[in-house]
């Protein structure tokens, strides 16, 4: 009778030929994934998402990190004696705001990240909207004045190529620079569906807290694994897709419309989440294509 040892590592052998044709299928490409959530608060999860992020760069695929903070940015706020403010679940950023804003994504947050994936063995480099021009936006229009939050206008993924073709990992920042000449906030889910774009990135992968759509959003059970495009104005009218849901599933559509072949939301509570969906036949949360 085999031992408890050999069944073990039968069964991880099991998973490293399994994994095989989607290492060969991805290897060269470009994944771009948007983190955030509970999977950047608990070390655990974090300490899983860096493993994974240096595992898929060391068997040959692009990884393009983008990230928000938006917990540490709330704790900074409260340091300071300044109370968040949000208008329909967006951030209000006013100058004093937006100066925090900077300091900790593109400082505090996107350094520890750098620094972790360095920590697991990865080769990260920390970059920001504005450097090489990475990202240019304009101010937010619409009915709520947001105060220095932006609007995309442009992506220049040149430095982000460079990166890569020296073997390392982006770790992207979402502070934006101004065509007026200040600097915004740009929410990360959709600069991480831009720069997504730009790089022809083979997909796209945004993390949540919630397992991805649900037909009925109180039961897990009901996940919808699998949503063409055309499907998701119908899926608004019926309200499958509504609140929170709505500026994520936007950013897939608009991803894939741009050319990237996959967009996904996946449940980042859920260690290791980012491996399950690119090396498995299993595959987790709802994809878009």
């Amino acid at each position: 009778m085999a031992s408890q040892r050999e069944i073990s590592n039968l069964n991880k052998a099991q998973i490293l030929v399994t994994a095989l044709p989607y290492i060969q299928k991805y290897a060269g490409k470009t994944i771009v994934i948007k983190y955030g959530g509970n999977a950047m608060v608990s070390d655990e999860l974090k300490d899983a998402v860096m493993t994974d992020i240096v595992l898929l760069s060391l068997v040959g695929i692009n990884v393009v990190l983008v990230h928000g903070g938006g917990p540490e940015i709330n704790e900074m706020l409260h340091k300071i004696g300044k109370e968040s403010k949000f208008i329909n679940g967006l951030r209000y950023t006013d100058a004093e705001t937006m100066d925090i804003v900077q300091m900790v994504l593109a400082g505090k947050v996107n350094k520890s990240l750098v620094q972790l994936l360095c920590n697991h063995g990865g080769k990260a480099i920390g970059l920001c909207g504005l450097d090489g021009c990475l990202i240019t936006a304009m101010k937010q229009g619409g009915k709520e004045d947001l105060g220095y939050v932006g609007s995309i206008s442009e992506v220049n993924v040149k430095i982000v190529n460079d990166v890569m073709k020296d073997g390392y990992i982006p770790v992207i920042s979402t502070v934006a620079n101004g065509e007026d000449g200040e600097v915004y906030n740009i929410n990360a889910d959709i600069a991480a569906s831009r720069i997504a774009s730009e790089l022809g990135a083979e997909k796209l992968i945004l993390m949540t807290d919630i397992a991805g759509l649900l037909r009925d959003k109180d039961d897990e059970s009901t996940l919808i694994p699998v949503v063409q495009v055309s499907q998701v104005i119908s899926l608004k009218r019926d309200g499958i897709i509504s609140g929170g849901m709505i500026p994520k599933i936007d950013c897939c559509v608009e991803a894939v419309r741009r050319g990237v072949n996959r967009a996904h939301i996946i449940d980042g509570r859920i260690p290791h989440s980012i491996l399950i969906e690119i090396l498995s036949d299993e595959g987790i949360g709802t994809m878009f294509l």
